[in-house]
C-alpha cells in the first residue's frame, strides 16, 4: 500500500506524519533521513495494529501540489 505523508521544516530537523495512521510519526536531520525513518515507522505501525487484531486503514489522503 501507498501513504501519503507530510513532511514538515522543524527546528533543526524535519518530521513526518502520516494522515490515514494517526500516530505514526518519525523524526530526522534531513528530508531523506525523515523518508527512511517513517517508511520503517509505517511498517512498525502497521504490524502493531496486526497484532493487536485492529484493522489496518486503507489509503485514503491525497497529496499534491498547488500554485496559489
Amino acid at each position: 500500500m501507498r501513504y501519503a505523508i507530510v513532511i514538515e521544516k522543524a527546528d533543526g530537523n524535519y518530521s513526518a506524519y502520516v494522515p490515514d495512521l494517526p500516530g505514526c510519526v518519525a523524526t530526522g536531520d534531513t528530508v531523506a533521513a525523515v523518508e527512511v525513518e517513517i517508511r520503517d515507522a509505517i511498517r512498525f505501525h502497521i504490524d502493531g495494529l496486526k497484532e493487536d487484531g485492529l484493522p489496518v486503514p486503507k489509503p485514503t489522503s491525497i497529496a499534491d501540489w498547488v500554485e496559489a
